[in-house]
């Protein structure tokens, strides 16, 4: 099976809504031929001027988060109904800051994933370990684990819609990028987590993706191995230049 490669961009609490549209009005024709498929996850308030901005073109939006219930007492936090009022195509849900800083959880992640699937979206999970971990040789059952609870209770044509995006915490924002050997393996665990949980035919479907000081020197490398399907980007996405090439990595 043929899987489209996905670079989506993880703006984090980056551009105004101005400088959004701006951003995306100078990348459209740059990645308008390319073969991956593309996606700026916006700030929320950048959303509906991105939106518009990219209508008509290859480009696709996400939210960098979610809360699970559709309304309530919940200050300060968006729902699906919300985003996808506003024709959000996914959502990023578990990012390590969001796990790090504001206590999110691999359960909360599972509620947040059943969230962004009931509301017609389609969400990019993120799991990875720290380098404590890493060092303390627990990589492999950590990613299995966030993994497994992640898609709990999710039905296999949901799963094939999934994206993963291993993250090593180590290797976000720091310059520091896991090898091309060591993400490999980490998204060959993935893929068998899935595959032991739902089947072949579910596993040879679902996109994962790599994150971690993703750039345009070392794309190319990283998404030609078998089991790394794109990059969740995030310096290098605020970079019309870099983002350009990570999108066009085998141009």
């Amino acid at each position: 099976m043929s899987r489209v490669k996905i670079a989506a961009g993880n703006w984090k609490m980056n551009k105004t809504a101005k400088e959004a549209v701006e951003f995306v009005e100078a990348l459209k024709p740059r990645v308008a031929d390319a073969d991956a498929e593309v996606v700026v996850g916006v700030p929320f308030v950048c959303i509906p001027g991105v939106k518009k901005a990219v209508e008509g073109s290859n480009i696709k939006v996400a939210a960098q988060n979610i809360h699970w219930e559709e309304k309530g007492a919940f200050t300060g936090e968006v729902s699906g109904p919300m985003l996808a009022d506003l024709g959000v195509d996914y959502v990023i849900i578990g990012h390590s800051e969001r796990r790090q800083y504001f206590a999110e959880t691999d359960e909360t992640v599972n509620k947040k994933a059943h969230a962004v699937f009931k509301y017609g979206m389609k969400p990019i999970i993120c799991v990875g370990e720290s380098l404590t971990q890493r060092e303390q040789g627990v990589t492999a059952e950590l990613v299995r684990y966030q993994v497994k609870i992640a898609l709990l209770g999710l039905t296999a044509e949901q799963v094939k819609e999934t994206v993963i995006a291993y993250e090593p915490i180590w290797a976000i924002g720091t310059g520091k990028t896991a090898t091309t050997e060591q993400a490999e393996e980490v998204c060959a665990i993935i893929r068998n987590v899935v595959k032991e949980l739902y089947g072949d035919d579910v596993a040879q479907a679902i996109r994962i993706q790599y994150g971690g000081s993703v750039n345009a020197a070392n794309a190319a490398e990283l998404f030609a191995m078998p089991n790394i399907d794109g990059g969740l980007v995030g310096g290098a996405s605020l970079k019309l230049d870099d983002f350009e090439k990570i999108a066009k990595y085998n141009k």
